[in-house]
């Protein structure tokens, strides 16, 4: 239950750093890559 709501933390949080880029593409692929580096950290815990 606790690993759900870091998730769901953890994807609000990301929903508020795409509203406050505000179209500052830097910004944007900035949180795009620590979504990816995020879910690659994940997936390989898993695999654990």
């Amino acid at each position: 239950m606790k690993k759900n709501n870091d998730e769901t933390s953890e994807g609000l949080n990301q929903i508020f750093e795409i509203i406050n880029a505000k179209g500052d593409t830097g910004e944007l692929k900035e949180i795009v890559e620590q979504t990816n580096e995020s879910t690659s950290q994940d997936e390989q815990q898993q695999s654990e």
